[in-house]
């Protein structure tokens, strides 16, 4: 097989032992299971199969190269913003931006589907929410504060299940990684998972292209 790609990103102790592994012996994340991981904040149990993680490290190599950096490609081929403040310079990145408040101006987010999800077991979508405006955290771990969380629950009751009429169903999960183990730090994004869901009813509150 050769050597794996050199690391564009951190890996985690569990990323290393999953790579260690082959994709038939990996054990698929449950709807139960990533409950219990977000509650319990111990995202590092978040892992990829050992297949996805090596084509990630492989696709974020070629990008570095082609781009410059991961940031780089979101930003131009993805969300379409163009920052005030330089990627190489400022490790938190500034945009124009129509309300400061985060979620309160439709323009100042873009909800995108995941082109690289979990290891999770099938009927689970993973997108995520990108933002102009950053999320309260806290100076520790880079946590989402009180407020923080209590802004993501809001938009995610009005602008997720509402729209999907999946209101207390157990149908969507959220999670915001701290800081540290985000693979793209300078740009503020939330993890959402939707399950039972086709993605033709879940496009209906996606970023269209």
């Amino acid at each position: 097989m050769g050597d794996p790609p050199a690391q564009p990103f951190h890996l985690t102790a569990r990323d290393h032992g999953v790579l260690a592994t082959k994709d038939e012996d990996y054990v698929l994340l449950t709807w139960d299971h990533i409950k219990e991981v977000i509650a319990s904040a111990d995202y590092e149990g978040l892992t990829r199969q050992p297949s996805q993680l090596r084509a990630y490290m492989a696709w974020s190599s070629q990008v570095r190269e082609e781009y410059g950096s991961t940031t780089n490609f979101l930003l131009q081929k993805r969300l379409r913003w163009t920052p005030l403040t330089s990627v190489d310079e400022d490790p938190a990145l500034r945009f124009a931006m129509k309300n400061p408040v985060p979620f309160a101006a439709r323009s100042d987010y873009r909800i995108l589907l995941n082109d690289w999800p979990y290891g999770n077991e099938p009927g689970i979508t993973h997108i995520c929410v990108w933002l102009k405006t950053p999320l309260p955290v806290d100076s520790v771990k880079g946590a989402l504060t009180a407020e923080g969380t209590a802004m993501v629950n809001a938009f995610i009751k009005n602008e997720i299940e509402q729209p999907l009429k999946v209101e207390d169903q157990d149908k969507v999960l959220w999670f915001k990684n701290y800081t540290s183990l985000q693979s793209i730090r300078t740009i503020d994004h939330v993890h959402v998972l939707i399950r039972g869901l086709d993605l033709s009813k879940i496009d209906k509150i996606l970023e269209k292209p």
